[in-house]
Formats: structure tokens, C-alpha cells, sequence
């Protein structure tokens, strides 16, 4: 038997997968880790627990799939976006690394869009404007602020890609995950040398640039012996935790628009060339389709709301045993407040905002709280905040002329039927679940089959193991109700804009 790992080394956690020739999940596995905030909007991990969670999971799966060492042909890798990996010329870890929604670069950001000549001129080079999460800030934010661990730097790698480094003693990367850099030539999908040159970065602190589906390495000695596998094992570039999602939802052709509510929430849409957005408020990045795009936009806090209120506000709720999963307790709470939460409503910008924002002092707010609201009307209130986010993305998408004829909903939030509909509602768009539910772990995965030569490319590896299960059509009256509470969110932001800024400056 021939089986391909998909592993993804997510923002709480890491999972793996063993997937057969024709699709088939055969064996999962996950385990968790902790993220550090040391400052309010800063967040940091240990890249030491992304291999623990690997090696603890390529072993479960294979065990768990009864499959011999030689029958693992390759492994894709997809991982959280954006992330700092800082070694030194010994592949020493210098500092923990800043993660995608570490708010702590803003003034990084400044310094690169005027050391490329202007936003415009920025987004020519790279397609992009500079944004906080992105890497090229955080690279800055070291040189300003930590000289000394600057000095040591010899390398930058993200996630998933100091992985395939313990994996494969390889320095690469692939063309999605490397576009989410700020340091990349979207257009030529290698990387930008006069924005290198501009920001006074050697270019040999980056790796080589791979298509998604190549292979970058096998397995080195050490690490077949910790993962249990052989040498002949094969790694391919993998993707992006976002483009490596869109390809478990089989998102590889114009038209159809990946919805995925994980700790962050992203619309993701494919697109056969490239095409930028002028003011710079959605990502363009390289697809993990050979010599294809896509565009982006990013809500920082989406489930990752709802998992705050659940941890910090209803603990009482986790501590009681026997009484079911919380999460499902509050949707149904949930169901049975009307649309619009009788007057309330949520801004749910607990980590900053990035689409179409890209404002790093927003905040969260829970906005109308009356007498009447009781906690049913909270949970419905923080999902209603969620999808209005997610809609101004397809607005903007909408005003670039992009084709979005169906949604496909993942991530851990589209396994509410409740969540599902309200997206339906909100969006004016039919929501369709597909028979693979494991999002990015399932899509590179699929990368892993190709590379290794069970399919032609990706787009024939989807069309072989991808298909729709369930449907959702927007309700009339629910729809009606959104399209015209919409325009009250967005100007609930515009109005508090300012104080926004004014409340991060009260600590100063």
C-alpha cells in the first residue's frame, strides 16, 4: 500500500494524517501546544513543540494505520502563515517565534513602505502592502529591537518550513506559504530582490523557492529513525495553511470561494492570473496550483473569538462533566435568539484586524448590550460579528469582479449547521460541506500523492478524491435581515476607529 502524510503544524496544535492512493483517511492524529503572549497583541511560540507534535503524530498515525515504514512514499507540509523561525549559523533557535497575529510591528511596517517608495510602489514589487503579521516586519522588529540576536541570525524560516528542515536538512520553502513573507515577486514566484535590497537583507537568509508540489528533500537518517519511516520517504514543498486548505476543499479553479472558520477566518479564491487589489486591503499570493494565484482576506479573530468567550467568560461551562462538548451547548443556546441578536452586535477584533483593515489597534467590542441579552444572545452576537467580517472580503472581492458562485465552508466552525447557514445568510451565497473534512493536513496531503507521482497534478488529485456532501441555501427573510444590519457594522468601525488608537496609547 502506498500512503502520503499531510502534516499541519497549526497555531494551537499540530495534525497529521495518513491518506491512501484513492483518497481515503486511514489514521489522524493531533496534539497541542501552548502560544506565549509575554505583552498585550504579542504572541510567540516555541518552535521546539512544532517537532515534538511532529514526530508524537507521524508515529500515531502510522501505528494507527498498521502501516509499514517502507509503505510511506512522502509527506506534505502546511503550517500556520507569516511565522518567524530565527536560527543561527549552528540551526540554533535565537528567540521564540513571532507569530501571524503578533500585532508588535507596526512601525516595522512604516519602515518598509518608506524604504520602497510608497504603499503603490510596495505593492508592485510584491503585490502586497506591509502588514504586521508578515514576516519582513518581523525580520525588522529584530534588527531594531534585539541587535545582538540579529547579529547571530543566519537564517529565517516559517513554520512548516523549519520542519522540513529537521525533516530533510533542506532551507526551503514553496510559492504560497513564501508570498505571505512580504518578500516575495508574486508575479515571477521568487523572491523580490529589489525589495531585499531596498530593506538591506542578504538574500541568504531566505531558502530556496519550490512549486507547491515539488519534491524538496528526503528524509535525512535521524529523522526516518525518530519518525519511524525510511530514507526513500519523499517531502514536497506542501503550502500554506490557507492555500493548503483551499486545496482540501478542492478550491483549484475560478469561481468557487473557500470559507474556513478556524482560530482565524479566511476567504480564499482562486484566480488564473494574478490580480492585485490597488489599496492593498486582500493578500495575493502564489496558489499551491503550479503557476496559479489566489486571492486572500483574513479575519484575525474568528473562531478565536468564540474560543476566548468559551475560556474566559463561561469557564463554568468547561469544568462541568457529563454535560456535552460547550461549544455545541452555546450554538444551541444560540438557535434560539433571532437574526441580529435583538440589537447587539460584535466587532471581533481581539487581535487586531487584518481584511480589509489592516488596523493592529482594533479592538473587540460587544456593542447594544441591553437588559433582554442573556448569554445565548452573546454567542450569536460574536458569530454574526465573525461572518459580517468575512463578508467585507467578498465585497471587496465583488468590487475587483472576481466570479464567486459557491462557497465552501471548512475549519472547525463550518461544523455548525447554525454557523454554516448564517454564512449562507450573510454571504447570499449556497454553502456546501465536501466528504474531506481535515482542511489543510488533507490537502497537502494530496501534494505528498502528486509529488510522489499517484496523480498528474493537483487539480487531477482533487477531482479524484473531493466531493460535495451537503448543501445550505441563504434563507430570504435571514438574508434581507443581514444585507441590511451589514452597513451598521461596518460603520460601528469607522466610528470607533480613532478611540481605538486613543485606548492603546492610554498605557503609554
Amino acid at each position: 500500500m502506498n500512503i502520503y502524510l499531510g502534516i499541519d503544524i497549526g497555531t494551537s496544535g499540530t495534525k497529521t494524517i495518513a491518506m491512501a492512493e484513492d483518497g481515503t483517511i486511514l489514521a489522524e492524529s493531533s496534539a497541542t501546544y501552548p502560544a506565549l503572549h509575554p505583552k498585550p497583541l504579542w504572541s510567540e511560540q516555541d518552535p521546539e513543540h512544532w517537532w515534538k507534535a511532529t514526530v508524537k503524530t507521524v508515529r500515531g498515525v502510522v501505528k494507527a494505520a498498521k502501516a509499514k515504514p517502507e509503505d510511506v512514499k512522502a509527506i506534505g507540509l502546511s503550517g500556520q502563515m507569516h511565522g518567524s523561525v530565527f536560527l543561527d549559523k549552528d540551526d540554533q533557535v535565537i528567540r521564540p517565534a513571532l507569530l501571524w497575529n503578533d500585532q508588535r510591528t507596526a512601525a516595522e511596517c512604516e519602515e518598509i513602505e518608506t524604504r520602497a517608495g510608497g504603499r503603490k510602489n510596495l505593492i508592485k514589487m510584491v503585490a502586497n502592502p506591509a502588514l504586521t503579521g508578515f514576516t519582513a516586519p518581523k525580520i525588522l522588529w529584530l534588527r531594531n529591537n534585539e541587535p545582538k540576536n540579529f547579529d547571530r541570525l543566519a537564517k529565517v524560516l516559517l513554520p512548516k518550513d523549519d520542519i522540513r528542515r529537521r525533516l530533510t536538512g533542506e532551507y526551503a520553502t514553496e510559492v504560497s506559504d513564501a508570498s505571505g513573507m512580504l518578500l516575495l515577486d508574486v508575479a515571477k514566484r521568487n523572491w523580490s530582490t529589489q525589495l531585499l535590497s531596498k530593506l538591506e537583507l542578504d538574500p541568504s537568509l531566505l531558502g530556496t523557492v519550490y512549486e507547491s508540489e515539488d519534491v524538496t528533500g528526503t528524509l535525512t537518517k535521524q529523522a526516518a529513525k525518530q519518525l519511524g519511516l525510511t530514507t526513500d520517504c519523499v517531502v514536497v514543498g506542501g503550502a500554506g495553511d490557507c492555500a493548503a486548505n483551499a486545496l482540501g476543499n478542492g478550491v483549484v479553479k475560478k469561481g468557487i470561494l473557500a470559507s474556513s472558520l478556524g482560530t482565524s477566518g479566511v476567504m480564499f479564491v482562486h484566480s488564473d492570473e494574478m490580480a492585485a487589489d490597488p489599496e492593498g486591503r486582500l493578500h495575493t499570493f502564489c496558489h499551491a496550483v503550479r503557476g496559479k494565484w489566489h486571492m486572500m482576506g483574513v479575519t484575525l479573530c474568528a473562531a478565536g473569538t468564540l474560543e476566548w468567550f468559551v475560556q474566559k467568560l463561561c469557564s463554568e461551562m468547561r469544568s462541568t462533566r457529563g454535560k456535552g462538548d460547550p461549544y455545541s451547548l452555546l450554538m444551541k443556546e444560540a438557535e434560539s435568539v433571532p437574526c441580529g441578536s435583538e440589537g447587539l452586535m460584535v466587532l471581533p477584533y481581539l487581535a487586531g484586524e487584518r481584511t480589509p483593515h489592516a488596523d493592529p489597534d482594533a479592538r473587540g467590542c460587544f456593542i447594544g448590550i441591553t437588559l433582554k441579552h442573556e448569554r445565548a444572545h452573546l454567542t450569536r452576537a460574536i458569530m454574526e460579528g465573525v461572518t459580517y467580517s468575512l463578508r467585507e472580503s467578498l465585497e471587496v472581492l465583488n468590487e475587483m469582479n472576481i466570479p464567486v458562485r459557491q462557497v465552501r465552508a471548512g475549519g472547525g466552525g463550518a461544523k455548525s449547521p447554525l454557523w454554516r447557514q448564517m454564512q449562507a445568510d450573510v454571504f447570499g451565497k449556497k454553502v456546501v460541506t465536501l466528504n474531506a473534512e481535515q482542511g489543510p493536513a488533507y490537502g497537502v496531503a494530496l501534494l505528498a500523492a502528486t509529488g510522489a507521482g499517484a496523480y498528474k497534478n493537483i487539480q487531477e488529485a482533487c477531482a479524484a478524491t473531493i466531493r460535495e456532501v451537503s448543501e445550505t441555501k441563504p434563507d430570504r427573510a435571514a438574508k434581507k435581515y443581514y444585507d441590511k444590519a451589514f452597513p451598521v457594522y461596518q460603520d460601528l468601525y469607522r466610528a470607533l476607529k480613532d478611540d481605538f488608537k486613543k485606548l492603546g496609547r492610554l498605557d503609554d
